[in-house]
């Protein structure tokens, strides 16, 4: 049977002429990783096994993030690592932030757990409560906490300090924490918000990070976990299959590493175009919220059926993604990735467009 379609990106069974339902860095895959892909296919790569261990890959952020090689675990996107933790702890009860990235939810699913949620407040600007989360996490005896930061879909972040409340109260209630970082290098001040500098000190807290994002690396499936707890790591290798990182993957993140001046005007580009875009957005009528990520939330503040606006654009070739399925939402609620300038102000022309079709009626019918 063939499985919904749940986030954006599902460019394969509909025609899509521009995708801004993938939160991808639109400047694509920098010249590095081109350069090494090239290299490795050409020495072979692609005909022998890959190192099992990633242990090149490994090095190299090992050295990227100064800490040891061994608190890393290489996997098949950040996906497989949140699936891994869930099949490695089997936790019988965990609490998320809602709404948030739908793939924490499933892992604890099929791991047999129990999910709470602790809800955003509309009202609140989606902001996340840190105090009351840390209350929670410590009257809840959860087994495992996912904190998303910056949070997906909102694009809002904590400050590092609010994040290590959290560890704090985590381990105060005998609870693990995995923080999923896979935004974060989008920030100007990421560095500063990363729970990994303070990884030594920590016990029970696993951060996520992908190459996926800011390397536009989304084919190539490329994740990692950081962790002090070896035994934890040595758990979800105990359960994985032998490779699951491919030769040309690793040599890939391997260069994108190296590639501080590609992060340097991504952060620059995407900053400027965000606001540029926020500010159009808003221009139409629809709330947009304060994201510091490479994609902006907003909310439809007029007449129409659920996800109008999804289908109103893919009708002219655009596909945005609806957030009507994050636990915590409804249908009002979109979210849409910051390309580069002309592709977004066609962005912007089409939603003129189209709350132009509402207006004269068009949208008004959910059939």
């Amino acid at each position: 049977m063939e499985e919904g379609y749940d986030h954006g990106g599902d460019i394969y069974s509909q025609l899509v002429e521009l995708d801004f339902s993938a939160n991808i860095n639109p400047l694509g895959l920098p010249a590095g990783v081109k350069e090494a892909l090239n290299r490795c296919i050409a020495k072979g790569g692609c005909s022998v096994y890959p190192d099992s261990r990633c242990r090149g890959l490994r090095q190299a952020l090992g050295a990227y993030y100064h800490v040891p090689e061994s608190w890393i675990l290489c996997g098949n996107g950040a996906a497989d690592l949140i699936f891994g933790l869930a099949q490695a702890l089997r936790p019988r009860r965990a609490l998320l932030m809602a709404p948030s990235f739908s793939e924490y939810g499933k892992a604890l699913l099929g791991a047999g757990c129990r999910t709470e949620y602790f809800y955003l407040k509309e009202e609140e600007g989606f902001v996340p409560d840190m105090d009351g989360f840390c209350r929670r996490i410590e009257e809840g005896a959860y087994e495992l906490v996912f904190f998303c930061n910056p949070n997906n879909p909102t694009g809002i972040s904590a400050g590092r300090e609010e994040v290590l409340a959290a560890a704090r109260a985590c381990r105060r209630a005998g609870t693990f924490l995995a923080v999923d970082e896979c935004f974060l290098e989008f920030l100007e001040d990421g560095r500063e918000k990363s729970l990994i500098p303070c990884l030594a000190e920590l016990t029970g807290v696993m951060v996520f990070g992908a190459f996926t994002k800011m390397y536009a690396m989304a084919g190539l499936r490329l994740g990692y976990a950081l962790c002090r707890d070896e035994d934890v790591l040595g758990k979800m290798c105990g359960g994985r299959q032998p490779w699951p990182v491919s030769g040309p993957a690793q040599a890939a993140g391997e260069a994108a590493l190296k590639e501080e001046a590609y992060r340097r005007e991504s952060r620059r580009m995407i900053g400027r175009e965000r606001q540029r875009l926020a500010e159009g957005i808003g221009r139409l009528g629809f709330r947009v919220y304060s994201s510091e990520a490479n994609f902006l939330f907003f909310k439809d503040m007029g007449p129409g059926p659920d996800q109008w606006l999804c289908r109103a654009l893919l009708e002219k070739g655009i596909l945005i993604r609806g957030c009507g399925n994050y636990p915590g939402l409804d249908g009002s609620y979109y979210r849409v990735c910051v390309r580069c300038g002309e592709e977004n102000q066609e962005l912007l022309r089409k939603m003129e467009a189209a709350v132009q079709e509402r207006r004269a009626g068009k949208w008004q019918n959910p059939s």
